[in-house]
């Protein structure tokens, strides 16, 4: 049996909002995808530690993975004008003009979907999109959904095992994600009304974990979708990222 091909990883960076450097990693050669990872991760733990990444490049096309700002190799300002309302909507903007991106796929997870869907509203015309660990709710409930994530951040050392917060805060610790950085960041996402989903007219598929309800219900997700597809794979919100299950439905869907 052959050895799977080892694809080159590539990192350059794009200048943002107020001048704030966004690592952009990529790996592979063919039609782009631009994938937008979720809350305290990173493109290398969300999309290329796993394999989907490479899975993405085997297939044919080139995965193009910023680190969001206050992520990863990105820049993490402590300054609050560097947090304007929808930033990481205009970073993805950034990016795709930067790159100069015209015929590409979309992909995010969790608070890259979130970003996803507004990029997309904001003008954005992927020709097919990819929304995972996303559910209806999440979308227009982030107010409860941050202040769960900020009273994590604000109450970080006292957090015992138990704790609701004790996975988020393990999960932080791993990543050595900015708290103060990531804390602005959080106060600056919009929500998404169920109505402005009839505006994302490109085929889109939902994909989420089986136990994963930590954003609400796929399934009403891509109901509320024009051209919505769902596909359940093993795991929670936390888990499912690491399952090569999530890579295969990404590159079944984007080579349909």
């Amino acid at each position: 049996m052959s050895e799977p091909k080892v694809h080159d990883q590539r990192v350059e960076f794009v200048e943002s909002v107020g001048g704030a450097r966004l690592a952009v990693h990529r790996i592979g050669a063919g039609r782009p995808v631009l994938l937008l990872h979720g809350l305290f991760s990173s493109a290398l733990v969300n999309w290329i530690k796993f394999g989907h990444a490479a899975k993405l490049a085997e297939a044919g096309f080139e995965a193009i993975m910023p680190d969001l700002r206050a992520h990863g190799q990105s820049d993490a300002p402590h300054d609050p004008a560097a947090y304007p309302s929808d930033v990481l909507v205009q970073d993805a903007l950034k990016v795709v003009e930067a790159l100069g991106l015209t015929d590409f796929d979309l992909c995010g997870f969790s608070l890259g979907s979130r970003t996803s869907v507004r990029a997309v509203l904001a003008g954005l015309e992927p020709r097919r999109l990819v929304l995972g660990g996303m559910g209806l709710e999440g979308l227009d409930q982030w107010e409860r959904r941050s202040g769960f994530f900020i009273g994590a951040i604000d109450r970080f050392d006292e957090i015992k095992r138990g704790d609701p917060e004790y996975v988020a805060q393990q999960f932080m610790k791993s990543q050595k994600v900015d708290r103060i950085a990531t804390r602005l960041l959080l106060q600056s996402v919009d929500d998404t009304r169920a109505e402005q989903l009839r505006e994302i007219t490109m085929p889109t598929l939902v994909v989420c974990g089986a136990e994963d309800q930590d954003n609400g219900s796929a399934p009403a997700l891509t109901e509320a979708l024009p051209q919505g597809t769902y596909v359940e794979v093993p795991g929670t919100h936390m888990s499912s990222v690491t399952k090569p299950e999530l890579g295969d439905a990404i590159v079944r869907f984007l080579s349909a």
